[in-house]
């Protein structure tokens, strides 16, 4: 797994350890980012941040800063080193996505870029629990990960939609 462009670009990244977390693929995250286009001055946060991926990849792009949620400890290991290979200085949380967003929303917190990469045996959950729309900015993008067989459902419109084998890409508009 690498930093696929920006100042970053070709830079190695570690994965969590275990099967409980499976890394945005490489491909996926250069059509995502093509997708996107520029990521430039945004703020970003990565819920389910995992190794960081995928707000690092932002970051590199030139996104203003990123902020990550991850509650597994193995995850955070590989988040924290990758951080610090790179020397990135970043806001990280340990715990609950939904707890997050929740407080960033009651704080008044928006961003930019977010990024949804839930553990796929919870999308359903989620998609119920967590409430999104509160911490996009206006003009903001929710960027949505999920099994093809199981959609992440989420009530803002889709003005993107890809697969990639199983792996189901939505970029949702606010």
């Amino acid at each position: 797994m690498r930093v696929i462009a920006g100042q970053y670009g070709g830079r190695r990244l570690v994965a969590p350890k275990g099967a409980a977390t499976r890394p945005t693929a490489d491909r996926v995250r250069e059509a995502l980012f093509s997708a996107l286009g520029d990521v430039s001055d945004r703020t970003v946060l990565d819920l389910f941040a995992g190794s960081g991926a995928l707000g690092i990849e932002a970051v590199s792009r030139g996104a203003a800063g990123a902020t990550f949620v991850e509650k597994s400890r193995p995850a955070l290991v590989a988040l924290r080193a990758n951080l610090s290979t790179l020397g990135l200085e970043a806001e990280v949380h340990t715990g609950d996505a939904v707890s997050f967003a929740r407080n960033a929303a009651q704080a008044g917190r928006t961003y930019d870029l977010v990024f949804v990469d839930p553990p796929y045996r919870d999308v359903d959950r989620l998609a119920r629990d967590l409430d999104l729309a509160p911490v996009i900015a206006p003009g903001g993008r929710l960027v949505t990960e999920s099994d093809r067989r199981s959609p992440f459902a989420i009530e803002l419109p889709t003005i993107f939609e890809r697969r990639y084998g199983d792996t189901l890409i939505r970029i949702h508009g606010h």
